[in-house]
């Protein structure tokens, strides 16, 4: 009773061949003591006849494992499934065997692609191998795996290597926290699970492999937030002797090629935009170009209008910006609030507006631009029946404020299109970033990104200034990609490590071994990081990370189904040398 076709391999064409399925019972009907089985594996459906005078079904259950021997045979036009690849055939059985029972199941396995159950979702990570037998589940996996795959044929053709870095290294914190790893044999001493392989693949670069790719495990252990988890896969890739347009050339064919190979949709050429750009005009460093709202500047109209805390805001050399709703005059004051209210959530203090009518503005602030009404018409392009927002605050804040108001107005009303997906590369991202709680710049991305050569001059001057050749790959205004030139000149490495507030003594304690290797001509390099459970989210239309992992953790990093984390037994606890403070 070995399987000798798939559950989704038979067609008219098989019509009178007896074969043998295994798998799982994944539907049972009586219709009149006739008894019709739907038997599924990983490959598909197919629909089983069990005559009781032949063969009866009356022991089977949901989710008994199963194998069907019988005769294929065309079913009458009429009873005919075009939703099924087997649905012109079914099997008529003439000998069962029961291979494994299945208990009553926690909750029901959906068939339907799109579909999840609705089981609680701890629930459903509880049983996740009852929840990966479902149609989504099953299609989100095989769209991982092809899409994989064709990233690797991408690179393998282009004459990269496919090499490994460790997964036990030693702690060099990027942002997040370690995971730290006790060693037995060294007591006190800890390896950490890599954030990234990036000093790794930098030191492969100066070892002479100028291609390098590999599909990396990488953990960070971040308090729960969002759709974070603590361990993903990446796609890393690092080249030598190569510039920016190198390393973006070969993402873009990459993502290209695994849309086209995987769900049959050819993206179009990836725009560049610099980061200033992209948030001046959509309020954000990974804009979805899927809707055309842009943020306009409103400051030249703020100073000559008299609404007096847009007026402040110009004279104290903040920004003032305004997004053009069109058609948006519609939306009724509590939609208005809401947006308000994201505005709010990141940092502005508030979001001003007004209508476009026929002779004028309508409601809002618009009554203080009466005078100027015609010149900010013109100049923002209004037309009647739209709607007018408006933030002041510092650059930053305004537009961050002001793009997710335009992401929330998208969303209201149905502006993103879900089957469309709209690319873009972000270029061009400051150097540093200023940290108000311990008075100091940290690195943007990392420390070892390469700064523009136009900023080396004034780099210590006035760091905020700086811009690097670091890069985001963007699509649907989710960032999937991150990537860098790098240093490889240790004079500007140690520069870059002073301004972030790490001492020449504290970097060669912490890359002390990146550090030496870089003395022995390490060739000009960059690559990127490509997170691989976004790229299939996007893919397979799935908001969560979860539906596209096979186990993942919740939100609170924890797996419901091993229960991990869990506590060591003391014998294991006394062997490392360690011991468990109680208490916060």
């Amino acid at each position: 009773m070995k399987r000798n076709v798939t559950c989704g391999e038979l067609r008219s064409g098989d019509e009178g061949r007896s074969v043998v399925l295994n798998g799982w019972v994944a539907a049972t009907r009586d219709h009149g003591g006739i008894g019709f089985v739907d038997v599924r594996d990983r490959y598909g459906v197919t629909q089983v006849v069990f005559d009781p005078a032949v063969v009866s079904a009356a022991e089977l259950k949901l989710e008994y494992c199963i194998a069907v021997r019988g005769a294929v045979r065309t079913r009458p036009t009429e009873m005919r499934n075009a939703e099924m690849a087997t649905g012109d055939v079914e099997l008529a059985a003439e000998e069962l065997e029961i291979l494994s029972t299945c208990d009553t199941l926690p909750f029901m396995i959906e068939s339907r692609l799109g579909q999840h159950t609705d089981a609680r979702e701890e629930l459903r990570l509880r049983h996740r191998y009852l929840d990966l037998r479902s149609a989504t589940m099953q299609r989100n996996m095989e769209l991982r795996h092809r899409a994989t795959q064709s990233m690797r044929r991408f690179l393998l053709e282009r004459d990269f290597y496919e090499m490994e870095t460790p997964t036990l290294v030693r702690s060099t914190p990027e942002g997040a926290r370690d995971y730290v790893v006790p060693s037995r044999l060294q007591p006190g001493n800890f390896y950490a699970l890599p954030q990234s392989p990036q000093i790794f693949k930098q030191i492969l670069m100066l070892s002479g492999f100028d291609r390098y790719f590999q599909m990396a495990r990488c953990y960070r252990d971040e308090d729960a937030r969002g759709d974070r988890q603590p361990e993903h896969t990446q796609l890393d890739m690092e080249m030598s002797f190569v510039d920016q347009e190198d390393v973006l050339e070969v993402a873009e064919g990459v993502l290209r090629r695994a849309f086209a190979e995987t769900i049959g949709y050819e993206l179009p050429e990836f725009p560049r935009i610099p980061y200033d750009e992209a948030m001046n005009r959509y309020g954000s460093d990974r804009p979805d170009l899927r809707y055309e709202l842009e943020l306009q500047d409103f400051a030249d109209h703020a100073a000559g209008g008299e609404f007096g805390i847009f007026k402040a805001a110009v004279e104290a050399g903040d920004s003032v910006k305004a997004l053009r709703v069109p058609g948006g005059a519609g939306m009724s004051r509590k939609q208005i609030d809401g947006l308000e209210e994201v505005a709010k959530t990141y940092g502005a203090k508030g979001l001003a507006w007004t209508r476009v009518g026929a002779d004028g503005f309508d409601g809002g602030i618009g009554r203080f631009y009466d005078s100027i009404g015609a010149d900010i018409r013109a100049g923002l392009g209004l037309q009647e029946g739209d709607l007018l927002l408006m933030v002041g605050a510092p650059w930053r804040v305004c537009c961050t404020a002001l793009g997710e108001v335009r992401a929330a107005v998208a969303a209201e009303l149905g502006l993103a299109a879900a089957d469309q997906y709209a690319p873009c590369f972000v270029t061009d991202f400051p150097m540093f970033a200023w940290d108000e709680e311990r008075g100091g710049w940290d690195p943007e991305h990392h420390p070892f990104t390469l700064p523009h050569p136009q900023y080396l001059d004034s780099l210590e001057k006035d760091p905020g200034a700086a811009r690097g050749a670091i890069y985001d790959a963007v699509i649907n205004g989710a960032e999937i990609m991150s990537g860098s030139l790098r240093i490889h000149d240790p004079q500007l490495q140690q520069r870059v490590f002073s301004i972030i507030g790490i001492s020449a003594s504290e970097a060669k304690r912490r890359f002390g071994f990146m550090l030496d290797a870089f003395r022995y001509a390490p060739p000009p390099h960059g690559g990127f990081g490509m997170g691989l459970a976004r790229v299939i989210a996007l893919m397979a239309g799935e908001s969560s990370l979860r539906d596209v992992i096979t186990f993942p953790k919740t939100t609170n990093m924890s797996s419901p189904m091993d229960e991990s984390p869990a506590p060591l037994e003391p014998d294991q606890l006394a062997e490392l040398r360690l011991s468990i403070i109680e208490g916060d």
